[in-house]
């Protein structure tokens, strides 16, 4: 991280790159957990779910891409194995269910979850570190999303 880099962040480093760690935890935990749940749903009306969460797997992976680039740019190192997102992580882990509406409100669950994460993240960072703040405004409006994506499939 570069001196004016480092000026520009007003708030303590470490802490930071833990809690985006811990982000990072939950967004490989969400990718996995919604992949998974797409490819092992069966039943009427199965494909069109299977979809929408292949799609929202796919953006939670863009998410932990995003954020392990801001870690990398403080000067941190994402964590690097799965054993680490299962400690680290904010909002768990859930295997899905195989019925489609308790798939439903798992990632429903999952996304509040992650809303409150980058939420809370965002007023952390709103006055003590302007590029940090930008990304969770980016994905806190990407996770809201989401959650009313899956909460209109009730």
């Amino acid at each position: 991280m570069g001196t004016k880099a480092k000026e520009l962040v007003g708030l303590n480093v470490d802490e930071l790159i833990t809690e985006l760690n811990k982000a990072y935890a939950d967004e490989w935990l969400a990718y996995y957990q919604y992949w998974i749940a797409a490819k092992t749903l069966t039943g009427r009306g199965s494909i069109m779910l299977a979809k929408e969460l292949e799609r929202i797997a796919e953006e939670e992976l863009e998410h932990a891409e995003e954020l392990a680039e801001r870690i990398l740019m403080l000067g941190g190192k994402p964590l690097v194995t799965p054993k680490a997102w299962f400690e680290e992580t904010n909002c768990g882990y859930s295997e899905p269910p195989e019925d489609q509406e308790g798939v439903i409100r798992m990632v429903i669950e999952a996304e509040q979850c992650a809303i409150e994460v980058y939420e809370r993240l965002a007023k952390k960072t709103l006055q003590g570190d302007p590029i940090t703040y930008e990304l969770m405004l980016h994905i806190l409006e990407e996770e809201l999303e989401h959650e009313d994506t899956f909460e209109n499939l009730i």
